[in-house]
């Protein structure tokens, strides 16, 4: 498996891996994922400005603070 570009941090307006000095400049906009392999009970979508996992219809309302992640 090929290693994280850039760091642990995900930028919710692109969905792309970021630094970690990025990630830690902008808070609100950027998401620290967990170590370790992603689920597979389908998509699932975190908030950028809070960390908590958020329904797909907020997600849909708040596509630039929001991460699907797989």
């Amino acid at each position: 498996m090929a290693a994280k570009r850039g760091g642990d941090y995900r930028s919710a307006s692109s969905g792309r891996y970021v630094s970690q000095s990025h990630g830690r400049a902008q808070p609100s906009t950027t998401v620290r994922e967990a170590p370790g392999p992603s689920g597979s009970s389908g998509p699932h979508f975190r908030s950028a400005e809070t960390g908590r996992y958020v329904t797909e219809r907020f997600a849909a309302r708040h596509p630039s603070t929001t991460v699907r992640e797989k």
